[in-house]
């Protein structure tokens, strides 16, 4: 009689077991009739940077790691969530876009008031050049754009200095994981990385506009 009854239960209807399709499709739908907006999101990403720098002082630079990885997770979803629900706005495209650079720069000067204290200039020079690198990175292709040329080229884009930087953070002097020291090296590839990136974009933008007339 047991098991009589458990297949009576099985075969209600409505009680069929959904496939990963429809249970993600489901949860999307969901997610886009809820509240949320994607200037929400990029506010938690700026929040969670935020609070990695002050980890960053506290020399808890593990947990300043987390804090930024999950930030930067935040600050892509929130472009991928404008698309996907279309709650997106012209000025949330600016927040967004703004909030990025005011996260990563934010964590850089605490990186750079760290090796400060370590009377560590050549670090603090090369923090420097990251903060700048970063900046002109994301200008260039601003610029270029305006310009009517695409331009995504070159070695650090933001995905790529994220995972620099986080893999820094997390594999720092101290570090709760591994006392790896990776901190300063991390900061060394950005400031090269960076550079070289600004360098790959205007050559390319000159070669895209080669020839064009001013108007």
């Amino acid at each position: 009689m047991r098991d009589r009854g458990r297949v009576r239960r099985a075969s209600r209807p409505g009680r069929e077991p959904r496939s990963a399709a429809e249970v993600r499709t489901l949860a999307r739908d969901r997610l886009i009739e809820s509240r949320l907006t994607p200037n929400a999101i990029s506010v938690t990403g700026l929040a969670l940077n935020l609070t990695a720098a002050v980890l960053v002082t506290q020399r808890l630079f593990f947990l300043a790691g987390l804090a930024f990885v999950i930030g930067s997770v935040m600050d892509t979803l929130d472009g991928r969530y404008s698309r996907m629900s279309g709650k997106g706005t012209p000025f949330g495209a600016f927040l967004d876009s703004t909030l990025d650079r005011v996260e990563e720069g934010i964590v850089l000067v605490t990186v750079a008031a760290y090796f400060a204290s370590l009377q560590d200039e050549l670090a603090v020079a090369a923090t420097v050049v990251c903060v700048v690198g970063s900046f002109m990175v994301s200008y260039t292709r601003a610029r270029a754009e305006a310009l009517g040329v695409e331009c995504k080229v070159g070695l650090a884009t933001r995905p790529v200095r994220v995972v620099i930087l986080s893999a820094g953070l997390l594999f720092a002097t101290g570090a709760s994981l591994f006392d790896a020291r990776l901190l300063e090296p991390a900061v060394y590839a950005l400031a090269i990385l960076t550079t070289i990136t600004v360098l790959q974009r205007v050559l390319h933008v000159r070669r895209a506009l080669a020839g064009t007339p001013l108007s």
